[in-house]
């Protein structure tokens, strides 16, 4: 008789485990193991199947490579993020915070589809069907002919998935809230979501069908459940924001068909998410000119130039270990700039509190913001303010020297497209045709020169009595 086979799994990591322990060994968590029924069986070697494998065709390396079919959904933000549309036959995995908008935004690229004539279905397992259509009619979107439905059952939404025309794209609201019969575990399980996802990519690969899963996340941001799931799929993309901004970034961190780390930007509006195609006009829109602490960087997300300002705060401490607080950037990467800035430029920050921050809630992974950090911090320190038309952007060694960075030209085209008429930038850009932009260009070979301009600059306005400038932070001890 089928013996069923019980494992304790991780529920954060998706490791399993013939008995239950307290710590999960393959990711570190504590109280993470749950006892599933894994839908395993035993059975004799003498009744187990024996069918052959079936022949298939190998093909050379030569031969025409057509283009895989796309779907554009109707906004450019989101064509943008996935490479120019939907291909048929992918699975899309879609994360963010609770709130962030995950439904508005799909509830928005599926009216769109189905007022082009194409087949859309959106299956909520979270809400009620007049749930969704509340939401529907708020953002102006009731007369979309939308095909909506509440269910969890994987073999049901397959099933009638399957009659009729194939559907062009089918929303998941979320996969966690789906559970097939094919395992015993409750809904929301490793097994569950493991299994329920590979099911509905089966349907996707053997139809053609294009399909988006929403995915929950946890309390670090990272999308829950297997991590398995983010490598069955085609592409994982993050949506992005923090509850006080309106602006919602959402990101490629996966793609198998278009750029990674692409970016497409929004507004979040009482009419739902507007698309926004300047980001970088929207990020340094409320800028405070004029004051100490602040500098504008000119970054590259994807293939899309963004400017954006970094806002430094470097106050005195009254602590025994000063405070290292940090929004939107790498904290490793400001330890490193603040042990650059105090062993090759003689600038003391032992003893004070460092804020650093990014504006309008974007958050930065190039290191080519290293440079724009620093001048912020020495600024905030010498209270001494940056020239509010210049920008910032270059990669800090260890050594203190300003090494290079990638797609130069395109960052200063950004920045005279806005407004600023000089960029303080690495030395060895000045061959690569960066000046075509017509910016009066500022190379710097080392972090010392550009400390020692900007607490010139604080020191000559701390000659008219005004505090926090004084120049002596700035002097290497003797000897």
């Amino acid at each position: 008789m089928a013996k069923s086979a019980l494992s304790f799994v991780c529920q954060n990591c998706g490791a399993a485990y013939n008995r239950w322990q307290g710590k999960c060994e393959a990711c570190g968590e504590w109280n993470t193991l749950s006892e599933e029924d894994t839908g395993a069986t035993a059975m004799p070697a003498s009744i187990r199947s024996r069918r052959k494998g079936r022949l298939f065709a190998l093909e050379t390396l030569t031969g025409k490579s057509h283009e895989a079919p796309r779907l554009p959904s109707g906004m450019a933000e989101l064509d943008r993020v996935t490479g120019g549309g939907f291909v048929r036959g992918s699975v899309l995995l879609v994360g963010g915070d609770p709130g962030i908008g995950k439904s508005t935004l799909l509830t928005q690229a599926t009216s769109l589809l189905a007022r082009a004539g194409h087949r859309a279905v959106y299956i909520s397992g979270e809400e009620a069907v007049a749930q969704v259509r509340l939401r529907a009619e708020r953002l102006g979107l009731a007369d979309a002919p939308v095909q909506l439905a509440a269910e969890t059952s994987v073999e049901d939404i397959v099933s009638t998935l399957s009659e009729g025309a194939v559907p062009r794209l089918t929303v998941i609201d979320s996969i966690q809230t789906m559970w097939t019969d094919t395992v015993e575990s409750a809904p929301g399980t490793v097994t569950q979501v493991r299994a329920s996802a590979q099911s509905l990519i089966r349907f996707a690969k053997k139809t053609g069908a294009a399909i988006i899963l929403v995915g929950h996340v946890t309390k670090d941001g990272q999308i829950a459940g297997p991590r398995v799931v983010e490598h069955m799929v085609d592409a994982v993309l993050s949506f992005e924001g923090e509850g006080s901004q309106q602006f919602r970034i959402l990101r490629a961190v996966k793609n198998r068909f278009g750029p990674t780390d692409e970016i497409g930007v929004f507004e979040m509006t009482g009419l739902g998410l507007r698309e926004v195609s300047n980001p970088s006009e929207l990020f340094l829109s409320e800028r405070d000119l004029g004051s100490p602490g602040t500098a504008v960087f000119a970054g590259i997300e994807g293939t899309r130039p963004v400017l954006v300002e970094l806002q430094a705060l470097v106050a005195p401490t009254s602590l025994g270990t000063p405070r290292r607080a940090v929004v939107g950037w790498d904290p490793s990467r400001l330890s490193m700039v603040l042990a650059v800035l105090e062993a090759h430029c003689g600038v003391k920050l032992s003893g004070h509190d460092v804020y650093l921050n990014v504006a309008g809630g974007l958050r930065i992974q190039e290191p080519a913001a290293d440079l724009a950090a620093a001048a912020a911090l020495v600024s905030s320190l010498a209270n001494a303010p940056l020239p509010v038309d210049a920008v910032y952007f270059g990669e800090i060694s260890l050594s203190g020297a300003v090494r290079p960075v990638a797609q130069t030209a395109a960052r200063l085209k950004e920045a005279a497209k806005l407004g600023f008429g000089r960029a303080v930038l690495p030395e060895s850009a000045r061959g690569d045709g960066s000046g075509e932009a017509g910016m009066s260009l500022n190379p710097v070979a080392n972090l010392t020169s550009l400390v020692a301009d900007i607490a010139a600059r604080g020191n000559a306005r701390g000659s008219n009595g005004e505090k926090n400038a004084t120049p002596a932070r700035f002097r290497r001890q003797e000897g």
